[in-house]
């Protein structure tokens, strides 16, 4: 007996034994449990016993990120891309032994060929140039520009491109942004190469972000997040002197790096985060593009504010966003988190890129990491802390400056919207583990 499942190939009907039909929709069902089992499996209830004051829990954070306190760093804090891009391009150009860049974006616009021009002027003086662009996010990166920095002797690699090799890897993608330069200048933060990442955040067309530009022993921890995903790709391994040198005291500044992978278990960056927030006694300062806490995580944020911490999110409006379908996820938190509490801005002029934590201004966060469940569970991320009042006195500057320009939502209002937008903000945050 056959099972009526019936195609046409071309001219040829093809008959499909009902054997066969239901070994399939087993399998089927069997790969969704698995999926389904792989997904709740990340889903570590994360508690933080006793965290105490933000200083005693410094050297826990530090460990359990599996991270240094490196002391000695020179911290410069970098706000858009007029000041991020031309800081940047004159370190390029002054290169003598190696730089690498690791991005997830990499589109189009006069910026794209600025950094390609440049790489490839350095590579031909015999400076090595490696470039590691993540696949789908450089997807727009032009093959002219591929081609005239890898004529010119840049290394440019794709991470995680689509083939049957990386079929089960297609959702892990490459979050990060870092640039070492000599193995001595480090940049970390939100910086894509686009168009949109240039100007100071003046219109719609160019967004808001903030970056760091460090020199000092933190260094060799971006190199070897760097070396760690080239050599993934790769193969090939930067060894000595010439990519890990010797860094001696630079500045005045404390630091740590955190940086991620996909383990099946929860995420040093992760980790990071909640620690922080559980060891705040003043205030909480959060700005971030995809803000979609979960239980645990809006749970921290509650108990912060009922242990008298100020706590302040901004994020960018549905208006200004370049997804706003995770702005509707957001929403979708936002009723627990002001009930309890916490203050919340939308940033109106344009996308609010950066993903800044302060923690009683005395330490600071700045990285690729968004406060989702992709960020902490799926993408390749990284974060620096540091520890430096001047440093995070810049950053509390810049959210003041921010705040002129965004709107406060209050629990009351949050109450009253439309049956409309709780309704798409709900559809939204059924998928939020992806978004």
């Amino acid at each position: 007996m056959l099972f009526k499942i019936e195609k046409y190939r071309g001219t040829h009907l093809v008959r499909v034994p009902w054997v066969a039909a239901v070994s399939l929709v087993v399998m089927v069902v069997g790969l969704s449990i698995m999926l389904w089992s792989a997904e709740r499996g990340r889903a570590a209830r994360l508690q933080v016993k006793q965290p105490g004051e933000f200083s005693a829990l410094l050297p826990s954070i530090v460990g359990l990120t599996q991270a240094s306190l490196d002391p000695g760093n020179e911290v410069k804090v970098l706000e858009n891309g007029d000041e991020f891009f031309p800081s940047l391009l004159h370190d390029i150009a002054n290169a003598r032994e190696s730089i690498h860049i690791e991005s997830y974006i990499w589109r189009r616009g006069a910026i794209c060929d600025q950094v390609a021009n440049a790489l490839a002027i350095k590579a031909s003086q015999g400076v090595e140039v490696r470039l590691l662009v993540d696949a789908s996010g450089g997807h727009k990166l032009e093959r002219r520009l591929i081609k005239l920095m890898k004529d010119s002797g840049v290394q440019v690699r794709m991470f995680h491109p689509i083939r049957i090799s990386n079929l089960g890897r297609l959702d892990n993608r490459d979050h990060r942004k870092i640039v070492v330069i000599d193995g001595r200048i480090g940049y970390i933060g939100g910086f894509g190469y686009a168009s949109e990442w240039t100007g100071h955040a003046q219109d719609h067309d160019h967004w808001r972000d903030t970056g760091l530009r460090v020199m000092g022993p933190v260094v060799n921890r971006l190199q070897g997040a760097f070396c760690e995903n080239w050599i993934e790709e790769t193969g090939e391994i930067p060894a000595g002197e010439r990519y890990f040198p010797h860094l001696g005291r630079a500045g005045p500044t404390q630091a740590h790096i955190a940086y991620t992978s996909p383990t099946g278990s929860v995420s040093s960056v992760q980790v990071l985060y909640y620690l922080a927030i559980s060891a705040a006694q003043h205030e909480i300062i959060i700005q971030n593009p995809y803000m979609l806490p979960s239980v645990d995580a809006i749970q921290a944020l509650s108990a912060a504010v009922s242990r008298g911490v100020d706590v302040k999110v901004m994020v960018p409006a549905v208006s200004a966003t370049d997804s706003p379908i995770v702005q509707h996820a957001s929403h979708h938190t936002f009723g627990q988190m002001l009930k309890a509490g916490v203050k919340i801005w939308e940033y109106n002029p344009t996308l609010l890129h950066q993903k800044v934590i302060i923690v009683d201004g005395a330490w600071a966060c700045v990285g690729s990491t968004n406060f989702d469940d992709r960020s902490f569970q799926l993408n390749d991320e990284i974060s620096m802390g540091v520890l430096d009042s001047t440093i995070t006195a810049q950053l509390r500057a810049a959210f003041a400056h921010d705040l002129r320009s965004a709107t406060q939502r209050t629990s009351a209002e949050w109450e009253h919207r439309s049956l409309w937008h709780k309704l798409i903000d709900q559809l939204a945050y059924l998928g939020n583990s992806q978004l």
